[in-house]
């Protein structure tokens, strides 16, 4: 009688796919461990710390009295409009992370291990929320001490923050999606920036959209930003829970289910 021994290991198996509550687990813990890169290496804060600051005292005061006459009266028109520039392009850095962290071979170790295979990519934009607080927290905090007042209370600028914050990680789908297509860091950054450079400079962030010609009128006027900007406005100036917070939660919707399919089986294929 011949007896067939089993290769060593062959009855070991390291399951990847769980169920729907071990993946969301398995997520979060890469979310922490994204936080802690943070914690160890503060300067991926520059830009959330720092753009904030610098792009709302450079607006305020160069365009304020062209626009508006004064500072003061530009304020309620500059603060939702830098807040919404500067929250989602720090989303940016989802894809290019994303893309340094695979070229390093991190999620190539992270195969080995008994995790959901899309944890890693589900804690990376996770993670990357906080980054999103921090922006909208500083610019609030830099607009009040401008003397910015939001009319609309401390309750509606919350839900103004939940909101940009909320449409900023759907975008963040769109730069993960580059990062995990394009083949260096720094072409995700530069694609990114085509993206995002007409959707954000071509709104009613900035300017009152009346003084655009008509032709780029009605570009700003579909442009899902210049939707989000007006939903802050009213939030924090106006108190109001208007119709364009609907069409903002709306476009994020829309990007979530058209990049992160795209997105996760790109990923699946890549790990």
């Amino acid at each position: 009688m011949k007896t067939e021994i089993a290769p060593a290991g062959a009855s070991r198996r390291i399951v990847q796919r769980g169920g729907i509550v071990q993946a969301f687990r398995n997520s979060l813990t890469m979310a922490y461990r994204g936080l802690l890169k943070i914690k160890r290496t503060p300067e991926q804060l520059f830009d959330v710390t720092l753009q904030p600051i610098l792009f709302t005292l450079m607006f305020t005061y160069i365009f304020g009295g062209a626009i508006s006459g004064d500072v003061a009266s530009y304020l309620p028109v500059i603060i939702p409009g830098i807040l919404v520039q500067t929250v989602i392009g720090t989303s940016i850095v989802t894809g290019v992370q994303l893309r340094e962290d695979m070229d390093k071979g991190v999620f190539d170790r992270f195969k080995s291990l008994p995790i959901a295979r899309i944890a890693p990519l589900a804690g990376s934009l996770l993670a990357d929320t906080v980054r999103y607080t921090i922006a909208t927290v500083l610019t609030f905090v830099m607009g009040y001490l401008m003397g910015y007042r939001p009319e609309g209370g401390l309750g509606y600028v919350a839900i103004a923050a939940v909101l940009v914050i909320a449409c900023s990680w759907a975008v963040s789908w769109i730069f993960a999606f580059f990062g995990v297509i394009a083949r260096s860091a720094s072409s995700v950054q530069g694609i990114s920036m085509i993206v995002l450079f007409p959707l954000t400079f071509l709104s009613n962030a900035f300017v009152p959209v009346e003084t655009m010609p008509d032709w780029l009128q009605w570009f700003v006027k579909f442009n899902p930003v210049s939707h989000l900007v007006s939903a802050v406005r009213d939030l924090a100036n106006e108190g109001t829970l208007g119709a364009e917070v609907g069409w903002s939660l709306l476009a994020a919707a829309a990007i979530v289910a058209i990049f992160a399919p795209l997105t996760v089986k790109a990923y699946m294929r890549r790990t």
